[in-house]
């Protein structure tokens, strides 16, 4: 059998955190085997055991991945909007829609991994690298008067509530009550008080 390149053992390490960064996100980190991860990228599970020394680890690196990505959606809203205060506004527009709400794979972490984290007696390492992502989208969220962290509570209490209800009209109704309550002068964007459908 022949050895993988170091770029291919990369290449696949990648994939994992990828797909680990969405399927923990999705189904909870027990929702999800090594084995099922691996399975999902055309993998075996001692290819796993390669690359990762336990599925800890797998977990932090996931999570850390994860709040990069949400790094580059912040990062986007300030470049589209054109100015912070906007892009804030925004940002809750997209937080509080049943889009992020039915794809949590692809949604906010700090919401996806929040379940697990509370939970779990993780390790050190987890715990940190995800409290150090919320500090962050908490500062995101921040204004000279504002203090960002009461905000993110809010915006994943919401969405986890929408989430837990999904399929009813409560789900549409805490979507829809949260984001009038910051977005309502003197909130995130008081130009608007609707939101966009």
């Amino acid at each position: 059998m022949s050895r993988v390149s170091q770029a291919q053992a990369l290449e696949n390490r990648r994939r994992a955190v990828a797909a680990a960064s969405q399927l923990f996100r999705e189904r909870g980190v027990n929702g999800i085997s090594v084995a099922d991860l691996m399975k999902s990228i055309g993998l075996t599970t001692g290819g796993f055991y390669k690359q990762f020394a336990s599925k800890e680890a797998l977990i932090a690196e996931a999570a850390q991945a994860a709040f990069g990505d949400l790094d580059l959606l912040l990062a986007s809203f300030d470049t589209d909007q054109g100015d912070h205060d906007t892009a804030r506004g925004a940002l809750v527009d997209f937080y509080l829609s049943a889009e992020h709400r039915d794809r949590p794979g692809t949604g906010c972490p700090t919401a996806g991994f929040a379940g697990d984290m509370a939970r779990e007696p993780t390790a050190g390492e987890v715990r940190e690298t995800y409290a150090t992502g919320v500090q962050e989208f908490a500062s995101w969220m921040s204004t000279d008067t504002d203090d960002g962290l009461p905000i993110v509570a809010t915006l994943v209490g919401a969405i986890l509530l929408a989430r837990a209800t999904a399929g009813t009209e409560l789900s549409e109704q805490i979507l829809e009550s949260t984001h009038k309550a910051l977005t309502a002068p003197p909130g995130l964007h008081p130009q608007s008080s609707t939101r966009a459908a």
